[in-house]
């Protein structure tokens, strides 16, 4: 597949120059012969199959054309090419099934039990739990109970009569400043990484940094 979409897009790039030297009055009479031959295709087929070839070229153009004039100019909208490029990266970023990172998910018969017991003693804490879920012959480990916990909204034994987290949040938002380092795709699928920070009482975000390539400093 790789090869036919490089000698699709060649085969593309090779008449550019033709176009380019024609003149513009014979430029414009070809774009709306092209156009009329569109809109008469357009009704004549319900739906029309693009192969990856066909989706890259589309959306390299796309970067030449107004905004406002892409809807005229091209049978997809716009939405359907940043759709087409997601599923492009998304092929490209995901891992094989053979390759799967992290850990295998917790039975959800062992959440239950584990949420079971945090509800019926308030008084223990996650490392409680978990010794006593080894006991019944379950081994886990002490930071996925606490995980577990952590997810339905349980605080830690000696809290539990307490505030929660979001009260304690919506309480001290003043002075919380959250960060998060996160990356996106460029459309010629340059990987980009960010550095961001929101102040949690105005919800102002805070861009500290836009690199190709990280380091620790």
């Amino acid at each position: 597949m790789s090869l036919s979409i490089v000698t699709t897009l060649v085969r593309n790039l090779i008449k550019v120059p033709s176009a380019v030297l024609r003149s513009r009055v014979a430029k414009d009479a070809e774009v709306l012969a092209l156009r009329h031959e569109n809109a008469v295709l357009r009704r004549q087929i319900a739906r029309v199959r693009y192969e990856p070839a066909d989706r890259i070229w589309l959306a390299t153009l796309s970067r030449f054309v107004p905004r406002e004039r892409r809807r005229q100019t091209f049978t997809v909208t716009p939405t359907t090419l940043l759709t087409w490029h997601r599923q492009l990266i998304a092929k490209r970023r995901t891992f094989t099934p053979h390759r799967r990172p992290g850990r295998p998910s917790t039975a959800p018969a062992v959440k239950q039990l584990i949420l079971r017991l945090a509800q019926e003693n308030s008084s223990w804490g996650h490392r409680r739990i978990q010794g006593e879920l080894a006991r019944l012959g379950y081994p886990i480990a002490p930071s996925t109970v606490w995980e577990i916990l952590h997810a339905a909204g349980i605080d830690p034994a000696t809290q539990r009569s307490g505030p929660t987290w979001r009260q304690f949040l919506t309480a001290q938002a003043h002075g919380i400043i959250a960060g998060d380092f996160l990356h996106l795709d460029t459309i010629s699928l340059k990987r980009l990484y960010t550095l961001t920070f929101i102040e949690h009482r105005t919800r102002r975000v805070h861009l500290a940094g836009v690199t190709a390539h990280p380091t620790t400093a």
